[in-house]
């Protein structure tokens, strides 16, 4: 996704609108990015301080780390970014800062690559069905209910540990 802002830095407009698809090419290991990825926003020039404001909503399908449903969701972040001409910030101080800057481009930029790095960086480390989910019976592998256990035998614990039972049953 390229965006023109000929007609902004040349001051016929104060501001460009962008709702556009984007295509992030790489998230966390076992989710999928799903068509319809968008980044919704505005361009504004504030007396030659542009400024990007957008919020990009990303849909995706994973699985959950505790009882391994699908799980869908659609990644929702901010993503906000000052804009700057080539050559007008020092190239150090751009690296350092690279998610507070996008860099102008021929009076085009391309925020692809600073969007996908983003999505990346925003997923949780962890996708669950539910904050609730209680995952799977470590003996019959069922799904375990919310209300309580599966229904299975309890398990059984090692003879062994009976001894250490006993010191701490006195308490």
């Amino acid at each position: 996704m390229t965006v023109d802002l000929s007609a902004l830095l040349r001051g016929e407009v104060r501001s460009i609108n962008i709702d556009a698809e984007i295509s992030p090419d790489s998230a966390p290991e076992g989710v999928t990015i799903l068509p319809g990825s968008r980044l919704k926003g505005v361009i504004e020039d504030s007396g030659g301080y542009i400024r990007l404001t957008s919020e990009a909503s990303v849909p995706y399908r994973g699985q959950c780390a505790r009882c391994l449903d699908t799980v869908n969701g659609t990644l929702k972040f901010e993503f906000n970014r000052t804009l700057v001409t080539e050559g007008t910030v020092a190239e150090d101080v751009l690296e350092e800062n690279a998610e507070e800057y996008l860099v102008i481009h021929k009076g085009f930029i391309d925020p692809d690559s600073t969007i996908c790095e983003s999505v990346f960086l925003e997923f949780p480390m962890v996708l669950l069905c539910r904050e609730s989910c209680r995952g799977l019976c470590p003996k019959c592998g069922k799904k375990l209910p919310a209300s309580g256990e599966c229904g299975c035998a309890p398990a059984e614990t090692d003879p062994r540990w009976n001894k250490l039972k006993e010191i701490f049953s006195k308490d």
